[in-house]
């Protein structure tokens, strides 16, 4: 006997009620929504500049345009919105994450106020980035492409903490036989920008978005010297030049001319680990764990539509650089590269953090 339309309804529905059927599930829309991107770091630095130019991109192209706020929460180096972080979970899909590598760092190195874990995390896009490393006006005289006439100076540093991001400077700067003091306790590197602008410190390092949005000025008024690059990632695992920053020459060149560097060995290969889990997948927007697969998708179609803009890559070279931008399952894959380091780099840095800082993070 067949079934009625009404019948056929009251039966679904009664099936739906029993939790023998799901029902459909409806269209993600944010209409009237807003949407808190939250990150770990003072709005001053180049995590605010990136999520700054990625949120009113990101409101347009999500279901229903919501609004995409900025939040910051620095504290930590990023530990402390990172552990609060950790505790959320899902509600609405208004909630968004953004890390650095300063909060990679922590998590590899088993830093004991660490209470994160990526691997409960959803990420929804990733990009990365390069960094510039810069003098004053004075010593930037002395560089000649080496650090050879430099290591004769005593050099302040305003410095998030050895165990964050700052730990691919300091240690390119130790490699190179500098002696530079760092300032541990700033909220984020464009903190350390404004120490090196108020003559506190006299060297400084900005990832690209801080550098392209605040540095460039110091320089082109000649109040600041570019020294060098970390460079980037070829597909072939060599250090070349930041396509975003082609004249400015690597570490790995300015290593290459200075007396007692080594761009090879163990000193080397802990510096490249690092670099390489620091830089080239640096920036990554998260959602909570427990957000349903549907809202993951819309959060993936929405950073995607975003880089298929047509005047994505002439905007972005101008606010964050030209770095590739992973998106949905090719960020989760990047993560992966961006929270591993062999353990002899990790060793490595541990026993020289204890040495030169006084850090034990065992």
């Amino acid at each position: 006997m067949k079934m009625t339309n009404l019948a056929r309804s009251i039966a679904l529905n009664l099936m739906i009620a029993a939790g023998l059927v799901a029902p459909a599930s409806a269209e993600v829309d944010f209409h009237d929504e807003t949407i808190e991107w939250i990150i770990p770091f003072s709005e001053t630095g180049g995590s605010a500049k990136w999520a700054n130019f990625f949120a009113p991109l990101l409101s347009e192209a999500l279901p229903g345009q919501p609004t995409v706020v900025v939040k910051f929460m620095p504290g930590a180096g990023s530990t402390k919105g990172a552990n609060w972080f950790q505790k959320q979970k899902h509600k609405d899909g208004t909630l968004l994450f953004g890390t650095s590598g300063s909060t990679q760092f922590p998590y590899l190195l088993g830093d004991p106020r660490v209470r994160y874990e990526y691997n409960d995390w959803i990420p929804v896009m990733a990009s990365g980035t390069g960094g510039v490393a810069y003098l004053n006006s004075e010593d930037g005289t002395k560089f000649d492409g080496s650090a050879n006439a430099l290591k004769g100076t005593n050099f302040i540093y305003g410095s998030q903490g050895a165990t964050r991001l700052d730990l691919v400077p300091l240690l390119a700067w130790k490699l190179l036989g500098m002696n530079v003091e760092p300032v541990f306790g700033i909220k984020g590197r464009g903190d350390g920008r404004l120490m090196f602008e108020r003559g506190e410190a006299n060297i400084d390092y900005q990832t690209t978005s801080g550098y392209l949005k605040g540095s460039a000025d110091l320089v082109e008024s000649g109040k600041a010297v570019p020294m060098m690059t970390w460079g980037a990632l070829a597909a072939d695992g060599s250090i070349v030049r930041d396509p975003t920053f082609p004249d400015i020459p690597t570490f790995k060149e300015v290593c290459g001319a200075t007396d007692g560097c080594e761009t090879s060995g163990e000193a080397w290969d802990a510096w490249k680990a690092f670099f390489v889990s620091g830089f080239p997948v640096q920036k990554i927007a998260f959602l909570p764990k427990g957000t349903p697969q549907d809202v993951v998708d819309a959060y993936a179609s929405a950073f995607g539509a975003v880089t298929d803009r047509a005047d994505f890559a002439e905007i972005s070279s101008k606010r964050i650089g030209k770095y590739d931008v992973f998106i949905g399952g090719d960020a989760k894959a990047a993560l992966g590269t961006a929270t591993s380091v062999p353990d002899n780099a990790k060793a490595y840095v541990v026993n020289w953090l204890k040495e030169d800082y006084g850090v034990t993070l065992k």
